[in-house]
């Protein structure tokens, strides 16, 4: 559906994609995951048409857009990563206005409205000013605008950043359901457990370059068999870890921050010793909990970007439940 190759940007001379290539098949959910600033947007405002590539070449389902891109405009459905849609307009004249811009007839997208506002429990919203609806409302009738004429391919960005925990579970069961009916998706995110819940394959991009992309199977290959714990203090912890290395040869230990340590090893690790070294050196266990390494290990590996950066950038950070 979609064949990308040597896409690159410049913008006032700093390289903001640099080189991309990937393809993307029929059906396929495919997710592009790194820091901000990682030419994430730029690239989805390529492919769409919103900016120009200063070299490189694209095809979308077998029509060249580098120069056209209007050439698959009907194909395509775009979620932008802010709102597109009109503050003063209610959601159901919001959505019938986005399908007048692809040719709807009159009552074809009235109905087609009336169908996605039920779809996305909005019916009782639907003659509310957009402008009125909270955070997680917004993006359900933005992702309705953006599959209004039903697309076979849905490019969308940061579709649950800043989202509660409870309108993300939401955004991404409509996701997942969009994905099975069979569209096209294309997701960019820096919520590494987002990708790899909802994504067939992933590209790891970082400064405009990826540097590394396969199926999230393939990529969680290293990291199967490790096993890993949580442990939380209840007071910041003392430089330890040198000790801790002598104490346990066969442990990997990192700092999370001050009160929070990951422990990892390809053996089994037991709480026991562990608490009781933490202790004996004063810092007082609150919790030490076993996690399953997951792709946030594989991309830290692989991009050496630590996970309490990606972090940090979410505007406010949710758990994945």
């Amino acid at each position: 559906m979609i064949e990308v190759v040597n896409l690159t940007k410049k913008f006032d001379g700093v390289i903001a994609v640099d080189e991309l290539s990937f393809r993307i098949r029929q059906g396929e959910f495919f997710g592009f995951l790194g820091p901000n600033g990682a030419g994430k947007t730029t690239t989805i405002n390529i492919l769409t048409g919103l900016a120009r590539p200063d070299s490189g070449s694209i095809r979308i389902s077998d029509r060249d857009c580098t120069n056209n891109p209007k050439a698959a405009q009907h194909l395509i459905g775009v979620v932008p990563d802010d709102s597109n849609l009109y503050p003063e307009l209610s959601g159901y004249d919001n959505l019938c206005f986005c399908a007048s811009l692809y040719g709807m007839r009159k009552i074809q997208r009235q109905n087609r409205s009336k169908e996605l506002l039920a779809t996305f429990g909005l019916e009782e919203a639907a003659n509310r000013k957009f402008g009125g609806y909270s955070k997680g409302m917004k993006r359900k009738l933005t992702i309705a605008a953006g599959i209004i004429h039903n697309p076979r391919i849905l490019f969308m960005d940061e579709p649950t950043t800043g989202l509660d925990v409870g309108s993300a579970r939401q955004i991404r069961l409509l996701i997942s359901r969009l994905h099975h009916s069979g569209t096209t998706i294309f997701l960019t995110t820096h919520y590494i457990e987002e990708a790899e819940r909802l994504c067939q394959r992933v590209a790891f991009i970082v400064k405009g370059k990826i540097v590394k992309i396969d199926s999230v199977s393939n990529l969680l290959q290293p990291v199967l068999g490790k096993k890993a714990m949580l442990i939380t203090f209840c007071n910041p912890i003392m430089n330890l870890y040198e000790k801790f290395e002598r104490t346990f040869p066969n442990l990997k230990c990192e700092s999370l921050s001050d009160a929070q340590v990951r422990v990892e090893s390809m053996e089994p690790i037991y709480v026991g010793p562990l608490v009781r070294f933490f202790e004996d050196n004063g810092s007082e266990v609150m919790e030490a909990k076993r996690i399953t390494p997951s792709l946030e290990d594989v991309f830290v590996i692989t991009t050496g970007i630590e996970v309490n950066t990606m972090r940090k950038e979410r505007e406010k950070p949710h758990s994945i439940p």
